[in-house]
């Protein structure tokens, strides 16, 4: 396992029962594929790594219910809430055109149709109906940038540069 091509895909915010499950707030799109049965994960604990193999999963309330092959009761998983998930890089799958991981997008410089730097991107909000990205302006304020084909006209992620059409009313 290289260190450098872990992607982090959830965090462990609680216990579930008293038959070793954990709830898991996922940051991936891919959570069905990431927490199915026989997935590796890397959880990164106080004290490194330490990679566990998911024996079941199900969605609960919003969160994702995964249980780790081994891990049988509660005092076997309470030490991780809090913990990072992370899968390594070559378990990642290859996107169709246009798709992209949140990883790739956030760090990106976001441009304006005339290139004039606008911010960067500082997170990814899943919405249902599109991702929303936030970007930090440089005045320090938070911009939403709905991920939209009339919004965002142009993806760079080997450059880090994303060019956007700023509507009306897009930053008020």
């Amino acid at each position: 396992m290289n260190k450098e091509t872990l992607y982090k895909v959830g965090q462990i915010v609680n216990t579930h029962g008293i038959r070793g499950e954990v709830k898991v707030a996922a940051i991936t799109d891919f959570a069905a594929e990431r927490f199915a049965p026989g997935a590796q994960l890397q959880i990164k604990t106080e004290t490194g790594y330490q990679e566990e193999v998911v024996a079941s999963s199900r969605q609960h309330k919003g969160m994702w219910l995964v249980k780790f092959e081994g891990l049988d009761n509660i005092n076997d998983v309470e030490h991780f809430k809090g913990d990072d998930l992370y899968v390594d890089g070559q378990e990642r799958s290859d996107l169709a055109d246009g798709e992209y991981y949140y990883d790739e997008i956030i760090g990106c410089e976001v441009l304006d149709e005339n290139q004039q730097v606008l911010g960067e991107i500082t997170s990814v909000m899943p919405t249902g109906a599109n991702d929303v990205w936030v970007m930090r302006q440089p005045n320090g304020k938070e911009g939403l940038i709905p991920v939209i084909d009339d919004v965002v006209k142009n993806v760079d992620v080997a450059n880090k540069k994303i060019t956007i059409e700023v509507l009306e009313g897009l930053f008020d």
